[in-house]
C-alpha cells in the first residue's frame, strides 16, 4: 500500500523525487519487496540494516543518504498520510526550512495518548527549546537543516529535538493521524518510554537539578522532624492529651531510612542515565551497519565516525 499511495500522490508535488526506504532488520519479506520495487522504478532506493538499530537510527540513515533539496521523513505504516506531503512542500516553497506535521487527533490507546500529551508539555517546560507539542517525526527538512543534523554527534538521538535545536524558520501543518494500515505496531510502550528518556536527557539538565531539590526538601522535612520530636519530649503531657505521646521511635527510624534510601537511589539512577549516555558517546561505534542496499551506489557499510 505504501508504494501505491506514494506514487499516486507524487504528481501533486510538482518536483523530481526519490524515495529511500530503510529496512531496520525486519524478519519478513520487506527487503525483497523493496528490491522488487527498485527494479520497477529506480527512484525507489533502499537500505537494509544488519540488525535492528532502532527507529531514530533508521531515520538518521535515511537523512544521511538523501540527496534532495528538501527531505520528508515519513513512516511506512501510513499512519502519516502521504497526501499530507503536498502541504508540507507548499510551506517549504513559502520559505520555511522546517515544516513539522502536528496531529489533530490520534487513534492510539488512551494510555499512550495521555502519556504522549503529558510528555510533550513537560519536556517543553524542562528544556530551553520551544519544542512543538503533538508533532512526531513526520516533517519536511530543508537541505541546510539536513546537513546540520548529519553533522551532529549524538548517538542517542531524538530527532524531534534536533530539528528544533537547528533553528531556521519553522512552522507546522495540522493533519489527522490514521490507524496503522497493516501489521502490528512495533513502537511499544517500552520503546516509547526510551524515546522519551532520550528526549529528556539529551535536551535538559533538569533531572540533575532534581537531586538538589530533593536534598533541600528532605533536609527541610528532617529539620521539621527534629523540632517536632524535641517538642514532644519537652511537652510530653500536652502531646499525650491529643494522642501524640512520644513513642519508641522505631517506625520513624525505619520510615526515615527507607525515604532517604529512595531519594538516593533516584539520584543515582539519574546520574546513571547521563553517565550511560556518555559511555555510548565515547565508544565511538557507528550508528548503523548496512547489510545490503538497492539503488544506492557504493553505500557506506557503516555510519561515518562522528
Amino acid at each position: 500500500m505504501l508504494f501505491e499511495r506514494l506514487q499516486s500522490t507524487a504528481p501533486s508535488w510538482g518536483v523530481d523525487y526519490e524515495v529511500i526506504c530503510v529496512d531496520d532488520g525486519s524478519s519478513d519479506r520487506t527487503w525483497a519487496l523493496l528490491q522488487e520495487q527498485n527494479r520497477r522504478d529506480a527512484r525507489w532506493r533502499g537500505l537494509s540494516f544488519a540488525r535492528n538499530f532502532g527507529h531514530q537510527t533508521a531515520v538518521s540513515a535515511g537523512l544521511h543518504f538523501a540527496t534532495g533539496d528538501a527531505v520528508v521523513v515519513i513512516d511506512a505504516d501510513l499512519q502519516d498520510p502521504p497526501e499530507a506531503i503536498a502541504p508540507l512542500l507548499a510551506k517549504w516553497r513559502a520559505g520555511f526550512e522546517v515544516v513539522y506535521a502536528t496531529r489533530r487527533q490520534r487513534r492510539d490507546p488512551l494510555l499512550k495518548r495521555t502519556l504522549a500529551w503529558g510528555f510533550y508539555r513537560v519536556l517543553s517546560r524542562l528544556t530551553p527549546l520551544s519544542l512543538p507539542a503533538d508533532a512526531g517525526d513526520f516533517c519536511l527538512l530543508d537541505r541546510r537543516v539536513v546537513n546540520v543534523i548529519k553533522s551532529l554527534p549524538e548517538r542517542n538521538r531524538y530527532l524531534r529535538g534536533l530539528r528544533t535545536w537547528c533553528g531556521y524558520r519553522q512552522t507546522s501543518v495540522a493533519f489527522d493521524r490514521a490507524e496503522r494500515a497493516a501489521g502490528r505496531p512495533q513502537y511499544t510502550l517500552k520503546k516509547s518510554f526510551k524515546l522519551a528518556m532520550d528526549g529528556l536527557f539529551s535536551f535538559s539538565a533538569a533531572p540533575l537539578r532534581l537531586a538538589t531539590y530533593l536534598g533541600l526538601w528532605v533536609s527541610g522535612f528532617a529539620f521539621f522532624g527534629v523540632v517536632f520530636t524535641l517538642a514532644q519530649k519537652l511537652f510530653a503531657s500536652q502531646f499525650a492529651k491529643i494522642g501524640l505521646a512520644p513513642g519508641a521511635g522505631f517506625p520513624t527510624i525505619v520510615i526515615s531510612i527507607l525515604f532517604l534510601g529512595g531519594v538516593q537511589l533516584i539520584c543515582l539512577g539519574i546520574l546513571g542515565e547521563y553517565i550511560g549516555r556518555i559511555y555510548d558517546e565515547v565508544k565511538g561505534r557507528p550508528l548503523w551497519v548496512i547489510r545490503e542496499s538497492a539503488g544506492l551506489t557504493a553505500p557506506e557499510k557503516a555510519a561515518p565516525p562522528l
